[in-house]
């Protein structure tokens, strides 16, 4: 593309930044970023081969003559062999500049994760967002990292932020927004503290949490009975009586997340039109997955049964309609801290996550000697080393395994001379 003065103005930002060469000058090239900020660059060769580029400057402040004539200088020393001091972009771009300006933009539009993400960075390094790219330095981050092993965050938790930290520089890299990942060789630290604990439920706190959904909804169809009473007397209108199998979203929604180990956000996003009820499967959208995936789930009996009573006494059981809308808005259920912090110390269980219910499932099913491979399948995990932390609860399959060495079993003459000896 031949650049104009015209022309440059027209240029409109697209979901994701992106270059333009002109063809009136060769090495120049102008990159356009998400935010509609446009810069001058000149792209080159260095001595090992490697393409890098170098900022003129905004092209809101560089005509497009200015800038050619620029690039054309820029080349003529290269040629000569002058050493060229690249910008640093870091001495005008600051950290938060550029997460908030570049890499945030971007990610919200590319990663299902990006609101996770974007916490995580803030949280931690919202007090360097003023600062230079070039002053965040290993030494700054190490620092960081030690305050944090002080206060008790484990080892993985400090990796994960750190990581978050180091895509985003990569990002800036690649485009060519800054010079370098300034952070690069920064090694994470070892985990020996973060050793990963599957929690599940025992058989008796499974006992404990049942009873305490059941009591919870008899307490819920007294308490409107009661109310409704008290407005009987008062020549008042009732409210609707509590009917059906079950009295709220709650019950029904920790019963099928026990029977399938599906993550709450996947769960509370489903739609009536992703249970098929003939084929008895479950299908997760790519936009509710973690990994962005079609996924399909088999379901058992007892979610089955716990989706055709909840679905008889739903309102609204259309294909586009949520299965556990929210009751106060209608729309998806956003968080379930309250009610559920009080489910369990109804039940008298602790440290137990909404999310260590997708791992009780798993274990259940390990424990059951269900193969590994089924269970990753049945997880839509897509790495098996995911689903290989649930191992070591089979220790039956794992002995089952090892049988296939014996040598000397079954009638074989020097087991029997062994057992005369000991006998």
């Amino acid at each position: 593309m031949k650049f104009t003065q015209s022309m440059i103005q027209t240029i409109k930002p697209k979901d994701k930044p992106y270059w333009i060469t002109d063809e009136g000058c060769a090495n120049l090239r102008l990159h356009v970023a998400v935010s509609g900020k446009k810069n001058w660059y000149v792209q080159y060769r260095d001595a090992y081969n490697k393409h890098q580029s170098y900022k003129l400057g905004s092209a809101d402040a560089l005509t497009v003559a200015q800038a050619r004539k620029m690039a054309k200088d820029v080349t003529a020393r290269l040629a000569r062999g002058e050493e060229i001091r690249k910008e640093k972009p870091s001495d005008k771009l600051t950290l938060g500049t550029y997460l908030n300006d570049h890499y945030f933009p971007y990610i919200r539009q590319e990663l299902k994760g990006a609101k996770e993400y974007i916490r995580a960075i803030t949280a931690a390094f919202d007090n360097c967002f003023k600062k230079p790219i070039e002053d965040i330095t290993p030494v700054l981050i190490d620092k960081w990292r030690s305050k944090c092993r002080e206060s008790g965050l484990k080892a993985a938790s400090i990796n994960r932020t750190t990581a978050y930290l180091k895509a985003a520089f990569n990002y800036g890299v690649k485009f060519g927004l800054i010079e370098k990942n300034p952070i690069a060789r920064l090694f994470p630290l070892k985990e020996r503290d973060s050793k990963y604990v599957v929690r599940y439920l025992s058989e008796d706190e499974r006992s404990r949490l049942e009873t305490a959904l059941i009591e919870r909804e008899n307490r819920i169809r007294r308490e409107r009975e009661s109310a409704n009473e008290w407005r009987r007397e008062r020549g008042r209108t009732e409210k609707p009586h509590v009917e059906g199998a079950f009295a709220d979203y709650l019950r029904p929604a920790v019963l099928l997340s026990l029977a399938t180990g599906i993550r709450q956000g996947a769960l509370f996003a489903l739609r009536w039109g992703d249970i098929d009820f003939n084929t008895r499967t479950l299908t997760l959208r790519p936009e509710d997955d973690k990994i962005g995936k079609t996924h399909r789930i088999s379901l058992i009996d007892d979610a089955i049964y716990i989706l055709s009573a909840w679905c008889a006494q739903s309102p609204h059981t259309g294909d586009d309609n949520l299965i556990f809308p929210s009751p106060k808005t209608g729309g998806l259920i956003q968080e379930v801290k309250t009610a559920w912090r009080k489910i369990l110390e109804d039940a008298e269980i602790k440290n137990f996550r909404w999310h260590d219910m997708r791992h009780d499932f798993a274990s259940q099913l390990v424990m059951k000697d269900v193969n590994l491979n089924k269970v990753r399948e049945l997880l839509c995990h897509s790495d098996m080393k995911t689903t290989l932390r649930y191992a070591h609860l089979s220790p039956e399959s794992k002995l089952n395994a090892a049988q296939v060495l014996n040598r000397y079993t079954k009638g074989n003459k020097i087991i029997g001379r062994i057992r005369k000896a000991v006998g």
